[in-house]
């Protein structure tokens, strides 16, 4: 794991998730080999209970502070631990459709 994922990972801690997944999509993006900036996480929290998906994610980006400045993407996924329960999945991630200066 990388040092900025470890990074990720002890701060969502704060959320007390009962389910955490932190995966480094950098390598899916036009970005260097080793880059850590594209990252999804899914975040399955009691935390959650009552929060909008806004509410939610405002949570989620307030555990991580300043680490946000590490990083160029972030796709959330969060989830009570019921919607979980029903769900047992995030979606996939997208493929990346480029923008990258190096694409000119």
């Amino acid at each position: 794991m990388s040092s900025t994922q470890v990074a990720l990972n002890q701060a969502l801690q704060a959320l007390e998730p009962v389910h955490l997944e932190l995966v480094n999509e950098s390598h899916m993006h036009s970005v260097p080999p080793g880059s850590e900036s594209h990252f999804k996480a899914v975040v399955v929290s009691a935390r959650f209970n009552d929060l909008s998906k806004v509410r939610r994610h405002q949570a989620v980006y307030a555990a991580l502070g300043e680490l946000m400045q590490r990083i160029h993407a972030l796709a959330l996924h969060t989830y009570t631990p019921d919607e979980w329960q029903a769900r047992q999945q995030a979606p996939d991630s997208p493929n990346c459709m480029g923008g990258s200066k190096a694409d000119h």
